[in-house]
């Protein structure tokens, strides 16, 4: 049984966001982490010193460790960032900086 089922939610038709190029299903009102996990994705950063892998681990936004890059902008952290229709993101390498000026 799906936990949906367990309280009677009806949270609207499913929609898509990509993950490194992955399509991925998600619900109306689900964070990026959500999606992310609800997929098996444990991880999509990695740390600046030593590149080692990083996702969710406070998810109430305090540790910094869910950092992705959401639509482009890098730092975003997936635990508070409410997936929309559409979007895309990407695993977040070192400070998510790489390519810009500094």
């Amino acid at each position: 049984m799906k936990p949906t089922e367990l309280v009677d939610a009806s949270p609207g038709p499913t929609f898509t966001i990509t993950f490194d190029g992955r399509q991925l299903d998600a619900l109306p009102g689900q964070s990026v982490a959500a999606v992310l996990w609800s997929a098996g994705i444990l991880s999509w950063r990695t740390t600046r010193g030593g590149g080692r892998p990083r996702g969710a681990f406070c998810g109430i936004g305090q540790c910094y460790d869910c950092l992705a890059t959401v639509n482009g902008a890098p730092n975003r952290r997936a635990c508070l960032v409410t997936a929309r229709p559409g979007d895309t993101v990407t695993t977040q390498e070192g400070n998510g900086h790489a390519g810009f000026e500094d």
